[in-house]
């Protein structure tokens, strides 16, 4: 419960004589005492109705109006008087988010965000209703009609969150910040430079692929899979499928360039410890002969889910064959580790193709 301090003076100017009635060791007997109508009494500054009466040199306030002007609602139960707080409450503990609105919904009264962030959770499903405290970068009220996807945001939710997934709360306060434009498409071309990384997306006019937009990442962006999930960056690769939250500035250049805020990969991306392990072990397992013709570091080749079913795939032996004819069957997900080699040209890059359940190699894709 918040603390409250209180600071009361009293102020003489007279002195009025009255009798009073008290309580003393549980009898009730008349005492005498002076009313110090002249006693001006403040409470935290404010000015107050109350005057104090003065018994055995002692000065006593009258217990009911003392406590309303103390912000006190006063309950006596026999010989227990309760004094309860009307404004305090409990602190609440509040999670924090700071990211960026995917998707906004209305639903009755309320609004439903879909927010991508930085916090203890990365995505998250906020509530934002009529006890939802709203503002924007400069302090001044924002109406929840008005949240859109692209908007960046700092909330406080909780303190209950569904445990759902992803979780669901209500947002107490959304402090709205600036507008991101968003793009979504396949990436046509991704480069590593000093200052980070460059996203570059491509539209075919006339036959030509002509760049559109390049997108520069700083330190502050954060580059996730659909569930909010931290994505390695050499899992980006031209034909990649993302959102990318970005702007609001845009340079004059040909193509434009403009800062990148979130990056969400929208195909289906294993987890960051899986592709460690499936590079470990795809590493693993290659000849020496195959090693001489990679250019892909061990640590950047392309680790991806793919569908049982890809037509591409040459079973390593028999026992895979059928193998893979039963995960086909099921329609089941298998995991493929690509690397670029010297005779990509003549035959195309290297591709191993592992059993998620038993982590044995399926086969390759087939090459020119």
């Amino acid at each position: 419960m918040k603390k409250q301090n209180w600071i009361i003076l009293m102020t003489a100017a007279g002195v009025l004589t009255t009798s009073a009635i008290a309580g003393a060791g549980g009898v009730v007997e008349k005492v005498s005492g002076m009313l110090r109508g002249d006693v001006s009494v403040t409470v935290n500054g404010e000015s107050t109705s109350l005057h104090p009466v003065y018994i055995n040199g002692k000065a006593y306030l009258p217990v009911r109006d003392t406590a309303e002007a103390l912000g006190y609602e006063l309950s006596w139960s026999g010989k227990q008087i309760e004094l309860q707080n009307q404004e305090a409450e409990e602190d609440m503990d509040y999670v924090m988010i700071s990211g960026v609105i995917s998707s906004v919904t209305q639903v009755e009264d309320s609004y439903r965000l879909e927010v991508y962030g930085l916090g203890t959770n990365r995505w998250i499903i906020l509530s934002a209703d009529k006890d939802t405290v709203l503002t924007d970068a400069e302090g001044k009220s924002f109406q929840a009609k008005d949240l859109k996807a692209g908007m960046q945001i700092t909330s406080e939710y909780g303190p209950i969150i569904a445990m759902s997934y992803p979780g669901q709360s209500h947002a107490a306060t959304i402090q709205v910040g600036t507008q991101r434009s968003i793009i979504e498409q396949a990436v046509s071309a991704v480069t590593k430079t000093d200052e980070g990384w460059k996203v570059q997306f491509s539209e075919v006019k006339d036959g030509v692929e002509t760049p559109t937009l390049t997108l520069n990442t700083g330190k502050e962006t954060m580059v996730i899979n659909k569930q909010g999930q931290p994505v390695d960056w050499t899992q980006i690769k031209p034909g990649t499928n993302v959102r990318a939250y970005y702007g609001p500035f845009e340079t004059k250049s040909l193509p434009p360039q403009s800062p990148l805020f979130v990056l969400v990969v929208t195909d289906e991306q294993p987890d960051m410890e899986t592709v460690k392990e499936y590079r470990e072990l795809s590493w693993s397992l290659l000849s020496a002969d195959q090693k001489s013709h990679i250019k892909t570091a061990k640590d950047e080749a392309l680790v991806s889910i793919i569908d049982a079913s890809h037509a591409a795939i040459m079973p390593v032996d028999d026992k895979q064959k059928e193998a893979l004819a039963d995960l086909v069957a099921s329609q089941s997900k298998l995991i493929s580790v690509t690397y670029n080699t010297d005779q990509d040209e003549l035959l195309g890059p290297l591709t191993v193709v592992f059993n998620q359940e038993t982590k044995e190699v399926i086969g390759y894709f087939i090459r020119k």
